[in-house]
């Protein structure tokens, strides 16, 4: 249920977009809903939170993965960069990626 004040959609730059819908496609199972051939929507949930510590230029989408490993595989085999490999981090372990637009992105599992 959308609720004032609360975050409801996270627009990302596409570069190619047939590239970078092909990635989340392949790597999450993602789909796209097209508005014209420079626009796709999708939903596949989100949470949120604040960083102190990341850089500001860019935000920081984060995804969820029950097993870490399998997801590092996936997303190389998408195409997509990784940019700093598994570590752990109170409450779990993540690892950040570069999709083919060049966003960067995180992939957390708990424990």
């Amino acid at each position: 249920m959308r609720e004032d004040g609360k975050l409801d959609y996270l627009e990302l730059p596409g570069g190619d977009l047939p590239a970078t819908k092909s990635f989340y496609a392949d790597a999450f199972g993602w789909q796209f809903i097209d508005y014209g051939p420079s626009y796709a929507a999708f939903n596949e949930g989100l949470d949120g939170g604040f960083d102190a510590d990341a850089p500001t230029d860019r935000p920081l989408p984060v995804l969820f993965a029950a097993d870490l490993d399998a997801m590092v595989e996936k997303v190389t085999a998408a195409g997509g960069t990784i940019v700093k490999p598994i570590f752990d981090f109170p409450g779990g372990r993540r690892f950040h990626f570069r999709d083919p637009a060049g966003n960067e992105l995180a992939v957390w599992s708990e424990g």
